[in-house]
């Protein structure tokens, strides 16, 4: 029998072997220089010097490493930005319309939303839908220096590391698009920032293990839901006829933890340009390329009884029971007031189901605007008297 300090020799010998080919079994990390053949440049992206340093600058556009298909991986860059407002990070995992984004907003830094990850699902972003841990946190911007990213992405998580590498500031505990390989991009919705020092790093294969919340208490999980139509053409106010409903086709979707119906996932984002969001005053007024979805399911009562629809919703919703309109509402950004961000949750807005013993047919027509297009509805009981 060998003696306990050998056995301890060979096993810290063993551990190191260990260590030293899972190094040597990891591609190595590949810097591209901001001026390199690799990018391929999309809007305002270009090769430029900021505060001595060549980068790409981006600013309403992005840069997609050419041929770069990635599942999981380390990034690091340095950033700067002069502007005082905007919107930059990084896309990855991206196919032709969905990714994952996570971004920072130097005009909210220091706030609680100041960086953020959403799913970019049929091209819309998804940020309205997806608010709280795991999605937004608060972080230090500079401006008009450089300083270090970091994100790392394995299996269904994310983390991003801003200026401090042995902390997170922001961890993605459940990656939402499903999409597991794609392209890398740093992209810019709006205000010059600069990218330098860009190195990827692959990595092994992580598990792929998703972290879902819990189904919220009395979630409506069964839907079907229409095609996407053009909101503008369609009287909302008024019931679909048994003609309308017959002469659409259905398709079945189920809620996805909390509850939630990301309708991005499936019908494409339309874009239209808001007025309200620049102009308060025209709120009100028609907004050419607003989309709207219908969504049924049915609800079974014991008797007849009134419950409480626990409902959000983005952007806008009507909703009917039995073929009456029981409610209307508007949650759009800017919409309630010029800093109204429309963030959805299932507390925002309550409505009262006047249900009848036995089967009854819920409608939601919901359209949108931007931000993310979806809905999370609930029943609760009363509160007794």
């Amino acid at each position: 029998m060998l003696p306990v300090s050998r056995c301890a020799t060979l096993l810290a010998a063993l551990l190191a072997a260990t260590v030293t080919l899972a190094n040597a079994q990891r591609p190595a990390a590949q810097a591209i220089a901001a001026d390199s053949s690799l990018w391929l440049f999309e809007g305002a992206a270009q090769i430029d010097t900021m505060l001595g340093r060549r980068c790409v600058r981006v600013d309403g556009g992005q840069a997609t490493v050419k041929g770069l298909d990635l599942r999981d991986a380390i990034v690091d860059m340095d950033v700067t930005t002069p502007s005082p407002r905007g919107f930059f990070g990084l896309l990855f995992r991206g196919d032709s319309t969905n990714a994952e984004y996570v971004y920072l907003r130097q005009h909210k830094s220091g706030r609680s939303d100041a960086m953020q990850y959403t799913p970019v699902l049929n091209t819309g972003l998804n940020w309205q839908l997806y608010s709280g841990p795991g999605f937004t946190g608060p972080v230090d911007i500079p401006r008009n220096e450089w300083f270090h990213l970091r994100l790392e992405f394995a299996g269904a998580q994310g983390k991003l590391f801003v200026k401090d590498m042995n902390a997170p500031a922001l961890v993605m505990t459940d990656l939402k698009t499903g999409v597991q390989h794609g392209s890398v991009s740093l992209a810019v919705l709006t205000g010059t920032t600069c990218f330098a020092d860009i190195r990827v790093q692959p990595l092994p294969d992580s598990p792929w293990m998703r972290h879902l919340p819990p189904m919220a208490a009395g979630a409506l999980t069964s839907w079907l839901i229409s095609p996407s139509l053009d909101a503008l053409e369609r009287n909302l106010e008024r019931p679909l006829t048994a003609e309308q409903v017959a002469a659409m086709k259905w398709e079945k979707v189920e809620a996805e933890p909390p509850g939630l119906v990301p309708l991005n996932r499936y019908r494409e984002s339309p874009h239209p340009r808001v007025t309200f969001q620049r102009d308060f005053s025209t709120r009100l007024d028609p907004q050419p390329g607003k989309r709207v979805v219908f969504a049924r399911t049915e609800i079974n009562s014991d008797r007849d009884q009134v419950k409480k629809l626990m409902l959000g919703y983005s952007d806008e919703v009507v909703v009917y029971l039995n073929g009456r309109v029981l409610y209307g509402g508007r949650s759009a950004q800017s919409f309630r007031d010029p800093e109204f961000l429309g963030i959805m949750d299932s507390e925002d807005d309550s409505v009262f189901l006047p249900l009848r013993k036995g089967r009854n047919e819920l409608v939601l027509a919901i359209s949108e605007l931007g931000g993310g297009w979806g809905f999370i509805a609930r029943l609760v009981e009363l509160a007794p008297r």
